[in-house]
């Protein structure tokens, strides 16, 4: 069972929420029986190793994989009763890249103003408009095959907010990134949280970015969830002076961040970071 730290919660409105979500792949459990409440205009992580769980429970919150057992409400919505109802209201950004690389930024974006069904007469302004939140405006019509991995993630944001979501899904948003596009990308998503009022939900293995970024964080092993709080928080549960969330991570998992990960994991983030590199 997982602990939650703090007594933050109050009043405080849920967007998304989950029951004792269950994903099974024949006798491996990938999550298991996860109860998590998200809050509205936070930025929520799950943090932890590759192979801890943390891309099927994102996949299963947004459509793309259903629930061996238990549930998931994402405003309002069952996203296995109501799942066209719940993609209209998210943006996803999966580890694997998503952006087309034989198209330009400009393109990738106009096809995905059609597949959210923008208005025609929407589609310019609002395109022009994720371009220069993110800062492509000027690599528009650009190729993305030569864009670097932080325009590449970067455009992959803009695509994903295109359509203006309530909740914005982020798995391992930096990974295989340098340090410099990896603050660049940092940045950006806390410029559209204040911009945009937009509830953040995201997976990382990088602590000094769930510390950057998280309202919250979960930490995630083996499928379980072993606790939940504030970064400072998590800090605080560590008998130890200027701990660290790695600190915490070992004290409430008895494991280090680098234990675990299966192969089909450890082979799927190398293959992101040699396609970002």
């Amino acid at each position: 069972m997982s602990t939650l730290l703090g007594s933050a919660e109050g009043a405080a409105i849920s967007i998304i929420k989950t029951e004792q979500l269950t994903r099974k792949f024949k006798e491996f459990t990938a999550v298991d029986a996860v109860s998590l409440t998200t809050e509205l205009g936070e930025c929520f992580g799950l943090l932890g190793p590759n192979g801890a769980g943390k891309s099927t429970f994102i996949k299963m919150l947004t459509t793309l994989l259903p629930p061996t057992s238990g549930t998931a409400v994402l405003a309002g919505q069952d996203v296995v009763k109501n799942g066209p109802n719940v993609r209209r209201l998210i943006g996803y950004v999966p580890q694997m890249l998503s952006a087309d690389g034989g198209l330009t930024g400009y393109e990738n974006l106009l096809i995905s103003a059609k597949l959210y069904d923008i208005p025609r007469a929407e589609r310019e302004e609002r395109i022009h408009e994720v371009l220069t939140r993110v800062g492509l405006e000027e690599s528009a019509n650009k190729i993305v095959r030569a864009y670097s991995g932080g325009m590449i993630r970067r455009l992959e944001v803009a695509q994903a907010t295109l359509h203006k979501p309530r909740v914005l899904f982020l798995d391992e948003p930096t990974v295989g990134l340098d340090p410099q596009a990896r603050r660049s990308v940092w940045e950006m998503i806390e410029q559209l949280r204040e911009l945009e009022s937009v509830t953040v939900f995201m997976t990382t293995h990088f602590m000094e970015e769930a510390d950057l970024l998280c309202d919250r964080v979960a930490i995630m092993n083996r499928g379980k969830i072993a606790v939940v709080g504030t970064p400072e928080e998590l800090k605080a549960s560590v008998d130890k002076e200027n701990a660290t969330l790695e600190d915490a991570f070992l004290k409430h998992t008895g494991a280090n961040l680098e234990e675990g990960g299966r192969f089909v994991d450890t082979a799927r983030t190398r293959r992101t970071a040699n396609r970002l590199g």
